[in-house]
């Protein structure tokens, strides 16, 4: 169970850090904007701790985040269901880490490829140069 545990908390932290890095702030901003010490907020990036749940309303009240996605990932966004789209999707992502030596645990990947899932959902193009960046964020 607490193996399970800390799976979550590793998806949910890498949620964060994607998000973070959408709305260009630093850990530190992202911090001060949530009224937490950036040491707190970093332990919640790194799947440490749990963020409080007035911290998860805070970010969506101040920077419209969809908290289904960041509590739930890929849980959240399969429920619309154009799972081709997402799969094709996985194979281009598991080829870039392939191909470049990148590790990702799963629960990272599994963010990243949430976050590109909602956002095509959506009707948003995603440059493959953002989900680098998120790559390089989540980099073991």
């Amino acid at each position: 169970m607490a193996e399970r545990a800390e799976n979550y908390l590793a998806a949910l932290g890498a949620r964060l850090a994607i998000t973070r890095n959408e709305k260009a702030l630093s850990q530190a901003k992202m911090a001060e904007a949530l009224g937490m010490s950036l040491r707190a907020y970093q332990s919640y990036e790194l799947g440490k701790r749990s963020i409080p749940i007035e911290a998860l309303i805070k970010l969506h009240r101040q920077f419209d985040v969809d908290l289904s996605w960041i509590l739930l990932g890929v849980e959240a966004v399969r429920l619309k269901h154009d799972l081709d789209k997402l799969e094709e999707f996985e194979v281009v992502l598991d080829r870039y880490l392939s191909e470049n030596g990148i590790k990702l645990k799963s629960e990272k990947r599994g963010a990243i490829s949430a976050r590109w899932y909602r956002s095509f959902l959506e009707g948003k193009e995603i440059a493959m140069d953002d989900v680098h960046t998120w790559i390089e964020l989540l980099r073991e």
